[in-house]
C-alpha cells in the first residue's frame, strides 16, 4: 500500500487490530460498552478532556471499539484520521454541522443519492447556498464558484444512474482555489478508488453498504486524507486552533458533529463493520464480475432499453472509470422497453430481492422513480436522467450464472 502500511489491502484490514495491543490477546478488539471512562488521577481526567492526551471521555465522543474501526478506514483511505458515525447521512450531515455557516455556498454534482439530494435541499434552506451542478464536465464546476464556496461535494460513480464526476480535474480546481474537495466512496469503496488520489480533503464512506457488506448494521464514516489546508479554511473556530493545521478539521468535525450534535456509532456496530470489512475485497471482486456479466446480457437483449453502467464501452464515462477505478463497481440500472411493466419484472425474478440496500451479500432490486426517488418529483427526476422505468440493481456474490440467468428468465413474458 505504502511505506507506512507494506502490506496489500487485505492483509492490513485483518492485521490491523494487532498492530496496537488488545486485551486478553484477542484477534478482534473487544466490544466496550461503557459510556463513561474513570481516571485514578483528575488532573490526567482534566488533561484528556482538554486535548493535551490522548484518552476517552465520554461515549458520544469516542470508545475503543469504534476508534478500532476508524482505524482500519483510516488505512483502507490511506488517510490521517477518521470519524465514524451512526450511519452515512450522519457522516455527510456532519460536513453542514461542523463546517459551514449561513452564507457559505456548497457546489454539489447534481447526481446524487436520493437522501443525500434530499439533505443539501434542507441546507439551502438554512442560509447556505447549495448549487447544483452536471459534475461529469469541471467546467460545470467552475461557473457555479463564488467567493463564498467551502465544499466542493460529488459522488465517485452516481447511485442510481451511475455518472461518474471529473473526479481528477476538479481535485486540481479546488487544490488551486484552496476549496474543500469532497468525495463519497460508497459506491466505489476504498477497494475501487481512493479520493486522496484525486484531491480529495475529506472522503465519505457508508459504512452500511459495502465496507460492512451483509446488509445487517449501519454506519458512516468521514475520514480526513491529509491533503487538504485546513488553514486556508474561514470556519475553523479559535478553540481548535490550539492544534497544528493538519488536524484543526478533523478536531472540529469530532467536537461539533459527534459531542454537539450527537450522530455517534454505537460499539456494537463497529465490531459488525470491521468484521465484515475483512471481506470487502473478496465480495467486491465478485460482485463487479457478477455485475459485469448481467450488463452484457441485458445489453445485448432487444426487450431492454437502456444500461448504464460505466463497465461497457457504450457508457459515457467508460474511459474515465477504466482510468480511475480498479474495477466498475457493483451497481448499475437499466431500462425496460415500453410494453414490458418494470414490476412485472421484478416479480418475475427469483433470486433479485426487492428492498433499498446496496452493498449487501444478496443482490437487491428496486424501482427507482416509485420509491427512493418518489418524494423529489418527475421534474427533478428528469433532470437527473431518471426514467420512469428505471431499475436500480445493487449486484451481490451469488454464483455469476446463476445471476444472468435469473435476470435473463425474468424478461420472458
Amino acid at each position: 500500500m505504502n511505506e507506512t502500511h507494506p502490506y496489500g489491502f487485505t492483509t492490513t484490514i485483518l492485521h490491523g487490530d494487532r498492530q496496537k495491543p488488545i486485551e486478553h490477546g484477542a484477534l478482534h478488539k473487544p466490544i466496550h460498552t461503557s459510556v463513561a471512562y474513570g481516571y485514578q488521577d483528575a488532573r490526567q481526567l482534566a488533561s484528556v478532556f482538554q486535548g493535551k492526551e490522548p484518552g476517552y471521555r465520554y461515549g458520544r465522543q469516542g470508545n475503543p471499539t469504534v476508534a478500532a474501526l476508524e482505524d482500519k478506514i483510516t488505512r483502507m483511505e490511506d488517510g490521517h484520521a477518521s470519524i465514524c458515525f451512526a450511519t452515512g447521512m450522519a457522516a455527510i450531515g456532519a460536513l453542514f454541522q461542523s463546517l459551514l455557516r449561513a452564507g457559505d455556498q456548497v457546489v454539489s454534482s447534481s447526481f446524487l443519492f436520493g437522501n443525500t439530494n434530499s439533505l443539501w435541499q434542507t441546507v439551502s434552506g438554512q442560509g447556505v447556498d447549495v448549487a447544483f451542478v452536471d459534475a461529469t464536465d469541471v467546467a460545470n464546476v467552475e461557473a457555479a464558484l463564488t467567493p463564498a464556496t467551502r465544499i466542493v461535494f460529488v459522488e465517485t460513480i452516481a447511485n442510481p444512474r451511475t455518472q461518474i464526476a471529473d473526479l481528477q480535474r476538479i481535485g486540481q480546481l479546488c487544490r488551486a482555489r484552496g476549496i474543500l474537495f469532497v468525495v463519497d466512496n460508497t459506491m466505489t469503496s476504498p477497494y475501487l478508488f481512493r479520493p486522496k488520489t484525486v484531491g480529495a480533503g475529506l472522503v465519505v464512506n457508508a459504512l452500511t453498504k459495502s465496507i460492512a457488506g451483509h446488509g445487517n448494521v449501519l454506519g458512516g464514516c468521514l475520514t480526513d486524507t491529509g491533503v487538504f489546508d485546513w488553514s486556508v479554511f474561514p470556519n475553523i473556530l479559535d478553540n481548535y486552533k490550539r492544534n497544528p493545521p493538519l488536524q484543526w478539521g478533523i478536531v472540529q468535525i469530532r467536537a461539533k458533529a459527534l459531542r454537539d450534535f450527537g450522530a455517534s456509532l454505537g460499539p456494537e456496530a463497529a465490531h459488525h463493520i470491521a468484521v465484515g470489512s475483512e471481506t470487502l475485497a473478496l465480495r467486491m471482486e465478485r460482485s463487479c464480475t457478477n455485475a459485469m456479466a448481467v450488463t452484457q446480457m441485458l445489453a445485448a437483449d432487444p426487450r431492454v432499453a437502456a444500461v448504464h453502467y460505466p463497465g461497457l464501452p457504450s457508457h459515457p464515462q467508460h474511459a474515465l472509470a477504466t482510468e480511475l477505478f480498479r474495477s466498475y463497481g457493483a451497481l448499475f440500472s437499466f431500462e425496460l422497453q415500453d410494453d414490458i411493466d418494470c414490476f412485472d419484472y421484478l416479480n418475475r425474478l427469483k433470486l433479485g430481492v426487492s428492498a433499498s440496500n446496496l452493498g449487501d451479500t444478496r443482490t437487491l432490486v428496486i424501482p427507482v422513480a416509485h420509491t427512493i426517488f418518489f418524494e423529489m418529483g418527475a421534474q427533478r427526476r428528469a433532470s437527473m436522467g431518471i426514467a420512469e422505468s428505471l431499475i436500480r440493481v445493487a449486484v451481490g456474490i451469488e454464483d455469476t450464472a446463476d445471476l444472468v440467468e435469473d435476470f435473463r428468465q425474468a424478461l420472458d413474458m
